[in-house]
């Protein structure tokens, strides 16, 4: 019987990510009936039927919009990304961004494409037209930066360094970011805040309820008067109908963006990019290592790293025998397992419980095989949502 773990790959994933997947455990390929885990990076998962074999979700990216996440948290499947993983291509497409609007640079690009260049006054069309993209420094600018995980800290920092004033606001911030984050940041405590004080606004959070339409025609209007918004975040995160609006009404300087669609399309004042934030061959790879090196860690061991779903959970084995559980964080729940494992005889080497919100995961380590009556009893209790044995695979 081959025992090798079936993962569904649905997106071009890097051959170095793959490689971490080694072909005597695991078998991977865009057509993989009764899938352990689903490899992918863009393809929407919400207009497929997700197989009930499988037990996580692998994401070559930050964002997880295009995954159905709470059916899946009701399954108790993990969905597991990368975050940070392309936050420098991230970081310096931003910093593109921040030139290409402060120095009209498309517009250039634009006017030099459309000269003869066999004309014999070249030089001096050149002379004259460049009057017409004049544009501003960087330096000593204002940068409002609304979202200060991995990306938006390192953006920050770029923009210090170019000798730009910032001022941060992120409600959610973790310590790890706190940490990394420039002592020059200035602390603004509103989005509101940040455009009433910034000449660049640039956005860096995920699109959840709380941050569609972020940016919106009321608070557009607290921003100064020819001010640059960029957002290489997630499309919906700004109202674009009223951005071309307030470009249109001559508020808002630029509008620079990677997502380009039917609203902003063609608009004088707006920079859109084909959605290259995580286009590099570095993103690229980091994403697709990160990512399945956190599957295999998962499926192999039961540890849970970068789930946008479960707490963290990792924990060195003390036997060769462990069992994974994912159950709603209710009362008694570490109480019913370990109790069901006495009733067959297990002894516990060791256990490690953790919640995040309504989901709480368990790893337990025993001391001998564990049979199918002690994993239908275990999830037969009620609130655990999947149950696995994981004896450990020797190389």
């Amino acid at each position: 019987m081959d025992e090798r773990f079936r993962v569904l790959v649905l997106n071009q994933v890097s051959a170095a990510g793959l490689a971490r997947l080694p072909a005597d455990r695991y078998t991977c390929g865009k057509d993989i009936a009764e899938p352990d885990a689903i490899l992918l990076r863009s393809a929407d998962l919400h207009a497929v039927e997700i197989p009930r074999s499988v037990l996580a979700v692998g994401r070559a990216g930050a964002g997880t919009n295009n995954i159905p996440v709470p059916a899946l948290s009701a399954r108790g499947v993990p969905v597991f990304n990368t975050p940070g993983a392309n936050a420098n291509a991230v970081k310096e497409l931003v910093l593109a961004g921040l030139l290409m609007a402060a120095r009209h640079l498309p517009a250039a690009l634009d006017f030099v494409r459309g000269l003869d260049a066999t004309a014999a006054d070249l030089d001096k069309r050149v002379e004259d037209g460049k009057k017409a993209f004049a544009g501003g420094e960087l330096a000593g600018q204002t940068l409002g930066v609304i979202g200060l995980g991995k990306i938006g800290c390192l953006v920050a920092d770029a923009a210090i360094k170019l000798g730009m004033d910032v001022l941060g606001h992120d409600p959610e911030i973790t310590v790890d970011a706190a940490w990394s984050l420039p002592s020059q940041v200035r602390k603004a405590h509103s989005v509101a805040e940040v455009l009433r004080g910034s000449s660049f606004v640039t956005l860096h959070v995920p699109l959840v309820a709380a941050t569609r339409h972020l940016v919106n025609a009321e608070n557009l209007r607290l921003m100064r008067p020819g001010a640059v918004l960029l957002n290489f975040s997630r499309e919906g995160v700004v109202d674009d109908a009223a951005a071309v609006a307030s470009l249109s009404a001559g508020a808002l300087g630029r509008y620079v963006c990677d997502f380009p669609n039917p609203v902003i399309h063609g608009h004088a004042k707006v920079i859109a990019l084909p959605h290259l934030g995580a286009s590099t061959r570095e993103a690229e790879e980091n994403c697709a290592l990160m990512v399945a090196d956190q599957m295999r860690d998962f499926l192999e061991h039961g540890n849970i790293v970068n789930a946008v779903n479960f707490p963290a959970v990792s924990m060195a084995r003390e036997s060769a025998q462990r069992v994974a559980i994912a159950n709603a964080n209710v009362p008694n729940m570490l109480g019913q397992i370990s109790s069901t494992m006495a009733r067959h005889g297990l002894n516990i080497h060791n256990m490690v419980n953790k919640s995040r919100g309504e989901m709480a995961y368990t790893l337990v380590d025993v001391d001998s095989p564990v049979g199918a009556p002690l994993l239908a009893e275990l999830g037969a209790i009620g609130g655990v949502l999947s149950v696995r044995s994981l004896p450990e695979r020797r190389p």
